[in-house]
C-alpha cells in the first residue's frame, strides 16, 4: 500500500481481536474469510467487506481465506469466479494457497444433516414452499408446526437419502432443522437446511441432486477451515443464533461471528439481484459498465484501489446501518488522483480559432507541468500553431459581466502559450459560430506580458493539426434519489434511473502526448477533471470516461463546517 494511504481508525473489531491475541482465546491465531457467492460480480459494498476481513488478518500476522458459497448451481457461472479474483487482487489483497469452496464440503455436509437426523434435530418436510412460509408465522405471531415434523429417525433418514439418490421431483421436499417454531427469532422456526435441485453443478457435476442452504453451509464451512473470526456484515446478525446452534448441536470447532454495518451510498444500489435485472434488462452496458457499483465499473471508469480503501479506512466500521453520500467517495478519489494523474490538455467540444498574425506552417513546442503536486513528474512538449481548438463555453460574443473568458476584443491567456485578442467572429448560415479569428502577442510566450499587463482569463486548447481525435463518456449518477429505492407505487428502483446518466461527446480533441495509451491510464483534463482511457479505444481514436468532475462539494462543505 502507499504513503497516501489512511491508517485504519481503531473500531470494536480491531478491539475485540486485539483483546483475543491479548487473552490467547484462539491460541495467538487470526483466521477470517470472505465468502462471496459467484452470482455476479463484487461491488463497492464488498469492498468493505474484503479491506474488513483482508486487512485485520494482515494487521495481526493471520490469514484470510477467499471461500467461494457456491451452494447454488443455478446462478454460479465461472465468469463471476474469475471476476471475483481479479476484483480482489485488484484492490490490493491475496489469499495465497488459501482458496476454497463450500461444495468442497457437500460431503462433510451431508454427513452432518445425518447426525442431526439421527440425534432427532432435522426432519423432512413435504409441504410445500409457499406453505412452509405461511406457517412460520410473523414477527407477533408464532410459526405453526409441520404435519410432518415428528417422523421417526428411520423415515426422515430413509427419505432424506432418496432425496440424495434423485427420487423427488424439485420442491417437494425438503429437510428442516426441528428447533423452535414459537421463537421469538424467525430464523430459528425450523429452518430449511436442505432442498432438492436437479441441476448440474460447475464443480461438482451430477454428484449431488440436493444442495445445502447458506445458513447450514456457512458456520460448518467455518468451522472445517478453522476461522476465529467470521466477520459479516449486519443483515446476518440475526442469523448468529442458528450459526451457533448448528456448530453446538453438531459439536464441532466453533468460530465467532461478528456484524458490521454494510456499505451504504447514496445514488447508488448494493443488491447483486437488482444490479443483475440492471445488466439482464439493458439499462447499462454490463457489469462493468462506468456508472455500475461494481469493482470493474469503478476500475474501468477510473477509479484507484488506493482511493477505494482510504475511502473504506475513512467512513469506519460501526455496529449500526448508515447511508454514506457518495459525495465522500468522488472527494476521496479526487484527492488521489490529484496526486498521480498527470495533467493533459483536451476540448472536449471544439470551437476552432484561426490565429491570423502566426506564421502559417509554423509549429512550436510549449513546455507544460505534468503535476505540479508531484515535481518528479517533470514538464512535456505541448505543440503550438496558427490553428488551435478551444472549448465552445470558453467564448461568448455578448457576455455578461463577470464572463472572463473569450470575446470579441478581448484578450486572454492560452495555458503554456500566449495572449491572444478576438478580433472577428465567422457564423455559419443559422448564425452558429464556427470559428474565431484571432491575434496573438509574440513577446507573451510562456503566457506571461513582459510589460506586466494582466488578463483575466486562461484559456486550455489544443492544436487543431496536432491533437488526436477522441470520445468522451461523460457520466452522472445511475439514479436520480439518493435513495433509488423510494418509488411510488407499483413502480420498482428501476423508475429512478437517471436517462442523462451517459452522455457521449464525439467530436473531442486531445493533446498528442496521450497518444498510444493504454487502457485504464488515468488524466487529469485541464479545467475539465480527471479521466481514463477506457477499453474501446482504438488506434484511430481514444474513447475517455470521465472519472470524476474538478469541482468538490464535498471538500467546500467541509470547509463550511456542514460535515
Amino acid at each position: 500500500m502507499t504513503t497516501t494511504e489512511s491508517k485504519p481508525a481503531p473500531n470494536f473489531i480491531r478491539a475485540m481481536v486485539a483483546e483475543d491475541m491479548k487473552t490467547g482465546r484462539w491460541d495467538g491465531r487470526v483466521v477470517t474469510r470472505f465468502p462471496p457467492e459467484p452470482s455476479g460480480y463484487l461491488h463497492i459494498g464488498h469492498a468493505k467487506a474484503i479491506c474488513i476481513s483482508f486487512g485485520i488478518a494482515a494487521e495481526y500476522g493471520g490469514t484470510c481465506h477467499l471461500r467461494y458459497d457456491d451452494t447454488n448451481p443455478i446462478k454460479e457461472e465461472q465468469e463471476y469466479i474469475d471476476s471475483i479474483k481479479h476484483d480482489i487482487r485488484w484492490l490490493g489483497f491475496d489469499w495465497g494457497e488459501h482458496e476454497y469452496y463450500a461444495s468442497d464440503y457437500f460431503d462433510q455436509l451431508y454427513e452432518w444433516a445425518i447426525q442431526l437426523i439421527r440425534d432427532g434435530k432435522a426432519y423432512v418436510d413435504d409441504q410445500p414452499a409457499e406453505e412452509i412460509r405461511h406457517t412460520r408465522g410473523t414477527l407477533t405471531t408464532p410459526g405453526r408446526e409441520s404435519p410432518y415434523r415428528n417422523r421417526s429417525v428411520e423415515e426422515n433418514l430413509d427419505l432424506f437419502q432418496r432425496m440424495k439418490a434423485g427420487e423427488f421431483p424439485d420442491g417437494t421436499r425438503v429437510l428442516r432443522a426441528k428447533i423452535d417454531m414459537a421463537s421469538p427469532n424467525m430464523n430459528m422456526r425450523d429452518p430449511v437446511i436442505y432442498r432438492i435441485l436437479h441441476q448440474s453443478h460447475p464443480r461438482t457435476a451430477d454428484k449431488w441432486c440436493i444442495y445445502p442452504m447458506y445458513d447450514f453451509t456457512h458456520g460448518q464451512s467455518d468451522s472445517i477451515e478453522r476461522i476465529t473470526h467470521s466477520l459479516c456484515s449486519l443483515e446476518f446478525e440475526d442469523h448468529r443464533p442458528l450459526y451457533d446452534w448448528f456448530c453446538e448441536n453438531l459439536g464441532i470447532y466453533h468460530p465467532q461471528q461478528t456484524e458490521f454495518a454494510r456499505l451504504n451510498l447514496t445514488h447508488t444500489i448494493v443488491s447483486k439481484r437488482k444490479l443483475n435485472q440492471l445488466v439482464k434488462d439493458g439499462h447499462v452496458r454490463g457489469w462493468d459498465d462506468p456508472r455500475m457499483p461494481t469493482l470493474s465499473g469503478m476500475r474501468r471508469r477510473g477509479y484507484t484501489p488506493e482511493a477505494i480503501r482510504n475511502f473504506c479506512d475513512r467512513i469506519g466500521v460501526t455496529k449500526y446501518n448508515s447511508i454514506t453520500d457518495i459525495g465522500l467517495l468522488e472527494h476521496t478519489l479526487r484527492e488521489d488522483l490529484n496526486k498521480r494523474s498527470p495533467r493533459v490538455m483536451a476540448v472536449l467540444r471544439p470551437l476552432k480559432v484561426v490565429i491570423e498574425n502566426y506564421p502559417e506552417g509554423q509549429v512550436e513546442e510549449m513546455d507544460a507541468v505534468n503535476n505540479p503536486e508531484d515535481p518528479a513528474a517533470g514538464t512535456r512538449k505541448v505543440p503550438f500553431s496558427r490553428e488551435l481548438y478551444i472549448e465552445q463555453e470558453d467564448f461568448m460574443e455578448d457576455p455578461p459581466k463577470k464572463f472572463f473568458r473569450l470575446a470579441p476584443g478581448r484578450e486572454v491567456r492560452l495555458r503554456y502559450a500566449y495572449f491572444i485578442t478576438c478580433t472577428d467572429v465567422v457564423k455559419d448560415d443559422a448564425g452558429n459560430v464556427i470559428e474565431l479569428r484571432c491575434t496573438y502577442d509574440p513577446a507573451t510566450r510562456g503566457g506571461d506580458a513582459p510589460d506586466g499587463r494582466k488578463v483575466k482569463g486562461t484559456l486550455h486548447w489544443v492544436s487543431a493539426d496536432e491533437s488526436l481525435p477522441a470520445e468522451v463518456r461523460r457520466y452522472d449518477h445511475l439514479f436520480t434519489k439518493a435513495n433509488p429505492n423510494e418509488v411510488e407505487g407499483r413502480q420498482d428502483f428501476t423508475a429512478n434511473l437517471n436517462p442523462d446518466s451517459l452522455k457521449v461527446l464525439s467530436d473531442c480533441r486531445v493533446e498528442p502526448s496521450v497518444v498510444g495509451a493504454e487502457a485504464g491510464t488515468r488524466y487529469q483534463f485541464e479545467r475539465q477533471g480527471y479521466f481514463c482511457v477506457d477499453p474501446d479505444s482504438t488506434g484511430e481514436k481514444l474513447v475517455f470516461n470521465r472519472t470524476v468532475a474538478l469541482r468538490d462539494t464535498w471538500a467546500k462543505m467541509q470547509k463550511a463546517g456542514k460535515v
